[in-house]
């Protein structure tokens, strides 16, 4: 079983920065996917970004030019470096990673991690 930790969360002021921190941990064989969504109340989860297997990054058009996603491969980590951070931008962000975890499988397995809350407010 694939387990996704997340930590970083908290509260930041409006203009600061913050990272967020997601390590798989499990059997993985590969990866087709790591990355972040996030949701607030009364709304569905979005993707905020991510790296697929190709190299893509892809962003959410909120966060493009402030967020930085970074996977680690070798650690099976994720990192989500947000920077000029706006009150919108709270919400509770949610690991997500798309993996094998054997050889002879065929599609990919999708995991989420528990939620860390971000709050931007002064």
């Amino acid at each position: 079983q694939v387990q996704l930790v997340e930590s970083g969360g908290g509260l930041v002021r409006p203009g600061g920065s913050h990272n967020l921190s997601c390590a798989a941990s499990g059997v993985i064989t590969s990866i087709n996917f790591m990355g972040w969504y996030r949701r607030t109340p009364g709304n569905p989860r979005e993707l905020v970004a991510g790296v697929r297997s190709d190299g893509t990054t892809p962003y959410a058009d909120s966060v493009k030019g402030r967020f930085t996603v970074s996977i680690d491969n070798a650690e099976n980590t994720v990192d989500l470096q947000m920077n000029s951070l706006k009150s919108e931008d709270t919400a509770v962000y949610y690991c997500n990673a798309e993996v094998r975890t054997s050889d002879y499988a065929f599609g990919w397995d999708d995991y989420w991690g528990q939620g860390t809350q971000v709050t931007v407010s002064s």
